[in-house]
């Protein structure tokens, strides 16, 4: 995302907001974000026709945020959005914390179960290895390289 849609989203001036960063620019390496070179600037310019009038003309280019980076800025930025933002990642992450040691425990415990009964209940176990390994599947499936017109980037 760009620079002004974050301020506009976080209840900011753009200004304050890439002045934030400036101040915090270690807080935001090239994977979190980047600044857009004057050629990437005016191809997004010619390539969008929804731009505000009062950026297309700016003589700064922006930043663009990647999702690392959008998560970065409501920790660095002052606006009461920002904060409600910021809290509710960390409790994103404290549920996604305790989803994933809920479900390492689960495992662990049908291995236990899987290698006494492996005898008795191998078409279950086989069933249930194979519910497991499906959504890795498809995921690799629809990873596949796209056909049809593509853009040089993809």
């Amino acid at each position: 995302m760009l620079d002004f849609n974050l301020a506009e989203l976080y209840d900011v001036e753009t200004r304050a907001l890439k002045q934030a960063v400036k101040r915090n620019i270690e807080r935001f390496p090239e994977d979190f974000m980047f600044q857009l070179s004057k050629a990437e600037w005016k191809k997004l310019i010619t390539n969008c026709d929804n731009l505000p009038e009062g950026i297309k003309y700016s003589p700064a280019t922006p930043f663009a945020f990647t999702e690392q980076g959008v998560a970065m800025l409501s920790g660095v930025l002052k606006s009461t959005t920002a904060i409600q933002v910021n809290i509710s990642i960390m409790r994103a992450f404290i549920v996604l914390r305790q989803y994933a040691l809920s479900h390492k425990d689960l495992t662990e415990k049908l291995k236990k179960i899987e290698r006494k009964y492996h005898k008795k209940f191998k078409d279950v176990y086989e069933a249930l290895n194979y519910l497991l390994t499906k959504d890795k599947q498809q995921e690799e499936h629809r990873s596949r390289a796209r056909i049809g017109f593509k853009i040089n980037n993809e």
